[in-house]
């Protein structure tokens, strides 16, 4: 197995060093989830890991009524779907380790804790046998966030799997460890500002509702994070060890 410190940190991912043949899961609550860790993604990327995307729901609720024409939950789905192909393309990962599992919402919109939602997140990851699995934290007030955490947590104790959680900070979450983290400067912050902006209609709905592009408001949380690690940015985790 992959090791990784489990002396809760934090620790500099950058110092770790990467075996040859790493495979990396991300289980992504919506579309952009992925992004919102992207320079710890490229990180791993450049060091040869295999990194395979999955996307949980459609995130169609995120999109404004008639951006782009957008009315229908199908419309809106399609879009965030392509808006994630973009910035997936920009950041190199090939259209075939992307997978938009689109889990059956509760009346809720979120997907179901129950037996088929577990048999699809247990069929991929067995599919694919990931060393490292990430994830927006548990302990977040989405609860999208919450379950695919929840839903993770379920499977990988049932079938007693040998893995490594990394559980990343996002605007929502309550509350987090650092254990690991990956410090970046501007000229990173400026890379990540195009990935993030490449989901338009979550850009577009953040200036309209917040004064404030997706970009600016995920690196406010990069920036908050650094601060805290001497670094001028900062993406984190909590880790978390099955098997």
């Amino acid at each position: 197995m992959f090791d990784l410190p489990y002396d809760h940190g934090p620790h500099d991912l950058r110092t770790l060093p990467l075996p040859d043949g790493l495979t990396i899961a991300v289980l992504a609550p919506h579309p952009d989830d992925f992004d919102a860790i992207g320079l710890t993604l490229r990180h791993f990327h450049r060091h040869g890991a295999t990194i395979h995307l999955a996307v949980l729901t459609t995130g169609a609720s995120g999109v404004e009524d008639g951006y782009q024409g957008a009315s229908t939950d199908e419309e809106k789905g399609a879009l965030r779907e392509k808006e994630q192909q973009a910035s997936c393309a920009f950041f190199g990962l090939p259209p075939e380790r992307i997978t938009f599992l689109k889990l059956p919402p509760d009346e809720g919109g979120n997907p179901r804790l129950d037996d088929a939602n577990h048999a699809r997140i247990r069929d991929y990851l067995a599919a694919r046998k990931p060393q490292l699995v990430f994830m927006p934290h548990g302990n977040d007030s989405n609860v999208t966030h919450q379950r695919t955490y929840a839903l993770f947590r379920a499977v990988a104790q049932a079938e007693q799997w040998t893995m490594w959680a990394l559980l990343n900070q996002d605007a929502k979450t309550l509350r987090i460890r650092t254990d690991l983290y990956l410090p970046f400067d501007d000229a990173d912050a400026a890379w990540k500002a195009e990935l993030l902006r490449l989901h338009r209609s979550q850009h577009q709905r953040n200036l309209n509702t917040r004064g404030k592009g997706f970009d600016e408001r995920v690196l406010d949380i990069n920036r908050k994070a650094g601060a805290a690690l001497d670094a001028s940015f900062a993406e984190i985790f909590e880790v978390e060890r099955f098997g």
